[in-house]
């Protein structure tokens, strides 16, 4: 056992964040004395040492809790995913590196902004919250589709591609149109209706992933038309503005 002075020498984290990690049940001590003093055990360290893993992949403490929490679950699967994103990062700050090479090199004027684009990193990032079941709009949806037949979901799907052909339509109007910000706001009900809260903060990511997302992209795109899953993610930026 160790106590709380030692394990913030042992990890760098100052006890003043240990004791916030225990306030809000992130990290408690394996056991606390009479005179409460608290004490942490190897298991106790371990699970911050995961904490502090996620902590660097900008993992926010909240999601780190429901998903070292989850009955599910694993942590060498965790692991792996968290060598995969590192590894993601690690190929990220190799391209900024090059990029700032070629403008130390070509001058100020050299433009490439490809480097900065962590669209590849936040999408896998999503993927482990959603292995996991942490966010509060993944359990949403588990329990809205638990007992959902094929027949159903195919349904609802169709029904959603058929927002995005009507947005298709729209392309040639102004994302803050009144007739496409009437539209996004259906769009949004069905999302909160069928599968989750449909919050703007949500709604906006959803947003980006329209356009980022190739499997999302070309489906929004062959519903409506080339151009649809751009123009409906800049009528949400509109929308949530």
């Amino acid at each position: 056992m160790r106590t709380v002075n030692e394990v913030s020498k042992l990890t760098g984290v100052s006890v003043r964040t240990l004791h916030h990690y225990d306030a809000i049940g992130l990290l408690e001590p394996s056991k606390v004395t009479e005179a409460g003093y608290r004490l942490y055990d190897d298991t106790a360290i371990g699970r911050l040492q995961t904490i502090l893993m996620f902590r660097e992949l900008k993992f926010p403490l909240k999601e780190i809790k429901n998903i070292l929490d989850s009955p599910a679950f694993d942590q060498q699967e965790a692991l792996s995913q968290q060598i995969h994103l590192l590894k993601l990062q690690q190929k990220r700050i190799g391209q900024l590196i090059s990029l700032a090479c070629e403008i130390q090199k070509k001058g100020v004027n050299y433009m490439n902004f490809q480097a900065f684009d962590t669209a590849e990193i936040d999408q896998f990032s999503k993927e482990v919250k959603e292995r996991w079941g942490s966010t509060a709009e993944y359990t949403e949806y588990q329990k809205k589709s638990r007992n959902r037949t094929n027949e159903e979901q195919e349904k609802l799907s169709k029904e959603m591609m058929k927002l995005f052909f009507e947005l298709g339509k729209m392309r040639a109007l102004p994302p803050a149109d009144s007739l496409v910000q009437e539209k996004i706001d259906a769009l949004r009900q069905f999302i909160t209706k069928h599968y989750y809260t449909c919050s703007k903060e949500v709604f906006q990511g959803l947003g980006s992933m329209y356009v980022y997302d190739d499997r999302m992209k070309k489906n929004i795109d062959a519903a409506g038309g080339d151009g649809t899953a751009e123009f409906v993610n800049q009528a949400i930026i509109a929308y949530c503005c």
